[in-house]
């Protein structure tokens, strides 16, 4: 990895699973994050936290003190909520419910979109037309563990 910064875009998906699961890659990413390694800069959109907050009220409450005692441990740059016009041009690209998320990922700069959504980004998986790959959780550490155990000087 030698120096470089890799910026992780997190979906919403991907923080819930980490924080209800002891163990898969998503809790592997988030407990990485949490280290702050100074070479992994995590992000999430604002739109996110309000999906995840959401989706606690309503199917979990009880969870809902635990998440937001986690969430700063992660260091996570929040992107602010996209404007409507600027949702318009994405219209098409990926599902509506998923354009701000598209969006905020744009917005970070970030490397990688880790998301477990297959179905919706999946039509933009393809490199080329945005500046991050769209990955899963196990994607995301399989590219990326390697380098990280370099950095600590873990060879194999």
């Amino acid at each position: 990895m030698g120096k470089k910064v890799v910026r992780v875009f997190l979906d919403s998906n991907v923080i819930l699973s980490g924080l209800l699961s002891e163990r898969g890659a998503p809790r592997i990413l988030l407990d990485l994050l949490s280290l702050k390694l100074p070479f992994l800069i995590g992000s999430t959109g604002r739109y996110n936290l309000i999906e995840i907050e959401r989706n606690l009220r309503k199917k979990m409450p009880g969870l809902l003190s635990v998440y937001k005692a986690y969430l700063p441990r992660l260091n996570l740059k929040v992107i602010p909520l996209p404007r409507p016009e600027g949702v318009r041009d994405f219209s098409g690209q990926v599902a509506d419910k998923d354009i701000p998320v598209l969006i905020s990922a744009i917005r970070s700069g970030a490397d990688f979109l880790v998301t477990g959504d297959k179905q919706h980004f999946g039509k933009i998986k393809e490199p080329g037309e945005y500046p991050f790959r769209v990955v899963t959780p196990s994607e995301f550490i399989d590219s990326i563990l390697p380098e990280i155990l370099k950095e600590f000087g873990e060879t194999d």
